[in-house]
């Protein structure tokens, strides 16, 4: 008696562990890169960036107009194959007041830069994120923003084919400001043109690139609405991925391996 008492108890208890779910129109994570590339100041204007993004009235009205009215999103913040930093874990947004909520958790602390660029190790750790978070999303979107080609870890673009071959779509913040720093010599001139062959894949996936840090703000606003509505405006400045052309997806390894002397790493 005991034992069937206690497996009623288990099968009504099933129900109750399926409705623990959240469906949500997008569960988007937001990957932000935070390399030694990164001065202390563009830390600050990214972070200050997306908070201020995410409560404008721009975002909340693409939420709203949603078909269920809610997404599901994490900031994390990548460096190199095996740092990851999450600054906002999973959250429900359906409101205003929720995302004062996230943006506060976004600028209550300015954290250090972290070493080198691994953006396949960012995008496998997005997709295993949302394989594991609580949500289903109509629509499953990692953002991933970057000063640089990737440098450490697996090549991209085998990061880039396992994410999509889970259904899921990556888009490409390429951030291509001036910079005379040390780490600079890292960086390539057609960012744009790398993330839109070698990171991003995807239904609708496409690069929204960055040219002054006075437009940050502006342009990741723009980028969220897009990923939210998922129907982008016809005057949006977006290139799609549907690129063909050559380019080396390995650049970064050997702009790497040509300097790697400078850090004496062996």
């Amino acid at each position: 008696m005991l034992r069937l008492s206690f497996l009623l108890i288990l099968i009504c208890a099933l129900p109750l562990r399926a409705q623990e779910r959240v469906e949500v129109d997008v569960e988007l994570f937001l990957a932000v890169d935070v390399s030694r590339s990164m001065q202390p100041f563009e830390l600050e204007i990214q972070r200050r960036g997306y908070a201020a993004a995410l409560t404008s009235d721009e975002v909340q009205a693409a939420i709203a107009g949603g078909l269920l009215g809610r997404i599901a999103i994490t900031y994390v913040e990548w460096a190199g194959a095996y740092n990851q930093r999450v600054i906002v874990p999973w959250t429900l947004l359906e409101s205003p007041e929720q995302a004062t909520q996230i943006a506060g958790q976004i600028t209550a602390n300015f954290d250090d830069a972290l070493s080198r660029t691994s953006i396949s190790g960012a995008l496998d750790y997005a997709a295993a994120s949302i394989e594991a978070n609580r949500f289903d999303g109509l629509r499953r979107v990692i953002d991933i923003s970057g000063d640089g080609p990737n440098n450490m870890g697996d090549p991209v673009t085998r990061a880039r084919d396992r994410v999509l071959a889970q259904g899921m779509t990556i888009n490409g913040l390429p951030l291509m400001t001036q910079d005379d720093s040390f780490t600079s010599r890292f960086n390539i001139e057609d960012l744009d043109a790398y993330y839109t062959a070698c990171v991003i894949g995807g239904t609708g996936a496409f690069v929204l690139p960055v040219t002054d840090w006075a437009e940050f703000e502006k342009a990741v606003r723009r980028k969220l609405v897009l990923e939210i509505a998922s129907v982008p405006h016809p005057r949006e400045r977006v290139w799609h991925a549907q690129s063909t052309g050559a380019y080396d997806c390995l650049i970064g390894e050997k702009i790497w391996d040509r300097n790697r002397d400078l850090f004496a790493i062996p």
